[in-house]
């Protein structure tokens, strides 16, 4: 998985301290912070308000295969099962933001407890890094895989083979920072004034570890839009008739000289969501490296 380990961790500045918001604040009035977020809250809203923005149900077949766009009543057109592709892409979007918001989430809060379990003590740290060598042995779509194997194809294997890829990133980004932060004279001073080592790491060193994590967020859920539409094209992710956008392109596949708009949809969407991440990340990470 992709990991920005190039990202400093802000220190403290001498005398008074920074506004932690600050950095964030300036990279979303940059245009590509911007641009970046415009795209990523179209796209969420779209999915958000997809009952209101289509009066179609997505699962709905009727006689009506392969409409063109534009047609009475199917502005997108519909498939090849005749269901309205509006209506699947907007719930497609909607399907794909319940996996992302819960599996990136729960795999950055699992990596950052493991780095702190880590910073304990030299046996669990070794303990710890062999967990995630081990995890960063298996490519994304082989760890798919194997999870499928053992869950079954559905919607609780995408999350875990998404929580499961994001443990290590996390875990190591925040590693990294602490060893860093550790070693700042505000540190050191905190161990000599006799701060424990459970509130150092927590009160101290972890709000000075934070700048580089939101930025690998923002490019962790880039990385899981890719996971979730790749498990479904390949038919061990979230499976018809529920629609995402990765098995909409798989269905689209053998009609793409015939109907191009079938694939057109859902391929729009993803472009749309990876930009709109990719520039919130490159906008942060310009901000926090300064």
């Amino acid at each position: 998985m992709t990991t920005l380990s190039f990202v400093r961790a802000r220190k403290p500045g001498p005398g008074a301290a920074r506004n932690p918001h600050q950095p964030y604040r300036k990279a979303l009035a940059t245009t590509r912070g911007r641009i970046g977020l415009a795209l990523a809250l179209l796209v969420t809203l779209a999915g958000l308000l997809a009952p209101l923005l289509s009066s179609h149900v997505p699962t709905a077949q009727s006689g009506e295969a392969l409409l063109a766009p534009g047609s009475p009543g199917h502005l997108l057109g519909t498939d090849d099962l005749g269901r309205d592709l509006l209506s699947r892409v907007l719930y497609g979007i909607r399907t794909d933001l319940e996996v992302i918001a819960l599996a990136v989430p729960l795999g950055a809060l699992l990596g950052c407890a493991f780095a702190l379990l880590a910073a304990v003590h030299p046996v669990l740290d070794t303990v710890v890094q062999r967990v995630f060598d081990l995890v960063l042995a298996f490519p994304g779509l082989i760890l798919a895989l194997a999870i499928t194997a053992v869950l079954g194809p559905g919607r609780l294997p995408v999350v875990v083979v998404i929580a499961l890829a994001e443990i290590p990133v996390f875990g190591r980004q925040l590693r990294a920072g602490i060893l860093v932060q550790r070693e700042r004279e505000y540190a050191v001073a905190a161990r000599v004034g006799g701060t424990g080592r459970a509130r150092l790491l927590l009160r101290h060193i972890l709000p000075n570890c934070a700048d580089p994590l939101v930025v690998q967020l923002a490019v962790s859920l880039t990385v899981a839009v890719f996971l979730e539409g790749a498990m479904s094209f390949l038919g061990v992710g979230i499976r018809p008739p529920e629609p995402t956008l990765g098995n909409m392109l798989s269905q689209a596949l053998p009609y793409l000289a015939q109907a191009p708009h079938f694939a057109a949809g859902p391929l729009l969407v993803v472009t749309l969501l990876v930009l709109g991440f990719s520039l919130l990340s490159e906008a942060l990470n310009r901000e926090i490296r300064r």
